[in-house]
């Protein structure tokens, strides 16, 4: 049975951030990646569970596909996969899991409006 795939509007904005920084040198290039990538997300409709477990998360619903040096993140439920992240694969992705939860220095004891 193949499932839904939808992806985070986080993972969609880094996708497009990507396509956009190829697309300076080449529209092209940049088109032809996001296809191959959003080929390998909708192939996980019917081979969610091929992806490695990623060894961040204590997790195995969250699993990874590597396409070229990107990571696709993915989480797969019994009828979704959805695609939760987008990363270069040579990013710590634990120091940017760390720096997105972590407030920001001028948050700190900011009172309530």
């Amino acid at each position: 049975m193949a499932r839904e795939v939808e992806w985070t509007e986080a993972a969609w904005s880094d996708l497009e951030g990507v396509a956009d920084y190829i697309a300076r040198d080449s529209p092209h290039y940049a088109a032809a990646f996001v296809r191959e990538i959003r080929d390998a997300a909708r192939s996980l409709a019917y081979l969610a569970e091929r992806g490695r477990v990623v060894p961040e998360f204590d997790d195995t619903s969250i699993r990874e596909l590597f396409v070229r040096n990107y990571r696709l993140i993915y989480q797969v439920t019994k009828q979704v996969v959805v695609i939760i992240g987008f990363v270069h694969g040579a990013r710590n992705l634990q120091a940017l899991l760390e720096r997105e939860s972590s407030p920001l220095p001028g948050d700190i004891g900011k009172p309530e409006q």
